[in-house]
């Protein structure tokens, strides 16, 4: 009786390690990251170290980051396998794509996007996107150049490594009219400090506020305007907030 006892002790034990294991081998979650390389160079650039960045934090953090350049993965069957989206230097442009990222978004998925992701003029023609990001590309500046940045809110998981001010490295500006700020979902991180101007050369940013990193408090989402040039990830301050973001886009509600 007492060697039974054992056996099924043992058994236990053994389950309970294996269980153990393969908790501890699954990942963390799941991020797609989307980018092409038909695009500006500098955006192109971009893509091509927030790949290796995010690939080795990835490995440090037991998540997986995949990564495609093929936009028809933008689809129900693909992301249904992801918890997290990234668009690294481009956004979709048919209506089958813009679909499926809207009802990932809408059942709680995550999503960070950089620079030229966010862009939306008159001719996009996508309101839900335009809401979402909660702003539509006005101007910006040229050539691309460091600049001076506020850090609004030291709470929220992505900025709370950030001091309250710091240099973020070479990178083209956006302006935003409607202005992010003024709507009632939005929840500005940074922004352009105001030291900064005038900014520019050829195209000049002479004055305004002009938010840089936001999250719609809606949605598990974070957009940030840095992704021009080969430059973003020379800083290690700025790089706790690529580090953070994901992080963050990763954990569940």
């Amino acid at each position: 009786m007492k060697k039974i006892l054992l056996k099924i002790a043992l058994c236990a034990l053994l389950l309970l390690a294996i269980c153990s294991m393969a908790r501890a081998q699954a990942p963390a979650f799941r991020v797609l990251a989307f980018y092409s390389t038909d695009v500006e160079t500098d955006h192109v650039d971009f893509a091509m170290q927030a790949m290796k960045f995010y690939s080795k934090l990835a490995a440090e953090k037991h998540f997986v980051f995949d990564t495609t350049s093929n936009w028809g993965d933008l689809n129900d069957g693909k992301l249904k396998n992801y918890q997290v989206v990234v668009w690294l230097n481009e956004f979709p442009h048919n209506q089958v794509q813009r679909t499926a990222f809207e009802k990932f978004m809408e059942n709680g998925g995550g999503w960070l996007g950089f620079h030229v992701s966010g862009y939306n003029d008159k001719t996009t023609k996508w309101p839900w996107f335009v809401a979402f990001l909660g702003a539509t590309f006005y101007d910006n500046n040229w050539p691309p150049l460091p600049a001076k940045m506020i850090v609004d809110d030291n709470t929220h998981p992505a900025t709370m490594r950030l001091p309250k001010a710091y240099v973020a490295p070479i990178c083209e500006w956006y302006g935003w009219k409607p202005n992010p700020r003024d709507n009632k979902d939005i929840k500005v991180l940074v922004t352009l400090d105001p030291s900064n101007y005038p900014l520019g050369k050829k195209d000049v940013i002479r004055s305004g506020d002009i938010p840089v990193v936001w999250t719609n408090t809606k949605y598990k989402m974070l957009y940030m305007n840095m992704g021009h040039g080969d430059k973003n990830f020379d800083s290690d301050i700025q790089n706790r907030m690529f580090e953070d973001a994901l992080m963050w886009a990763g954990t569940k509600k």
